[in-house]
């Protein structure tokens, strides 16, 4: 690969493709054609098609970057992921084939941001004002995070037991930040995500919304990725 690829930033639950504006900004800056869409949350088959129909659009080589539920979607590309050639996983799932975000939040209690999950009539999980200010987004300016708790956008709790295929990463190489105050996925959890992909990872002292609160580190790490996918094509 020898010129600059495409980035596209997948989102997770509980925002939107603005959770990624600070990480858009600087990498425009740098002269990188970025895309952060709006995923429908409604399905990981959904989420799954949206992601393969703005990776069509790119034209020629295309770094993916998730967080958090957004890792699930990259991860779910499987075996057919159209242009991309790396993925880099921001304080995100990176399950394995036969496993759910579901069985492993089943195996402790949930960390302090997920603890009183709303499931509203239609099956749609919110996160209350206090558990998104003081835990989802900790480290965040809490006048910011109230605003990105006014626009979160729920996540259709079936997503989370559906059966993660082969993984994405199998087949493509992978970096992983940990956030290592993380209060919604663990930070022991996402080092054996990591581990077990094989991907080249950092950790940084952050909560779980890097992008928001350390944005210059998440750019740091994904120009690392595209540097080393450069230099070995």
């Amino acid at each position: 690969m020898s010129g600059r690829p495409n980035i596209v930033l997948v989102h997770g639950a509980w925002a939107d493709g603005s959770c990624w504006s600070a990480v858009v900004e600087r990498l425009q800056a740098e002269g990188y054609t970025v895309t952060a869409p709006q995923f429908p949350e409604t399905s990981l088959a959904a989420d799954v098609a949206r992601l393969r129909q703005v990776l069509a659009r790119q034209d020629g080589p295309t770094v993916v970057a998730g967080h958090s539920y957004g890792g699930q979607i990259v991860t779910a590309l499987g075996t057919d992921a159209p242009n991309v050639v790396g993925l880099v996983y921001i304080a995100a799932f990176g399950l394995d084939e036969g496993e759910s975000i579901g069985k492993l939040l089943a195996q402790g209690p949930p960390g302090p941001a997920l603890a009183h999950l709303q499931v509203d009539e239609q099956g749609f999980a919110w996160l209350p004002e206090d558990d998104f200010v003081n835990h989802f987004a900790a480290d965040v300016d809490p006048t910011k995070a109230r605003v990105m708790y006014a626009v979160q956008q729920p996540l259709s709790w079936s997503a989370v037991e559906e059966v993660m295929g082969v993984p994405a990463w199998r087949t493509l190489p992978s970096w992983f930040l940990v956030a290592d105050g993380d209060q919604a996925i663990p930070p022991e959890a996402q080092r054996q995500f990591a581990a077990r992909m094989n991907a080249t990872t950092v950790e940084v002292a952050t909560n779980h919304v890097a992008m928001v609160s350390h944005p210059d580190d998440v750019l740091r790490f994904i120009l690392t990725a595209v540097e080393a996918l450069r230099t070995t094509a």
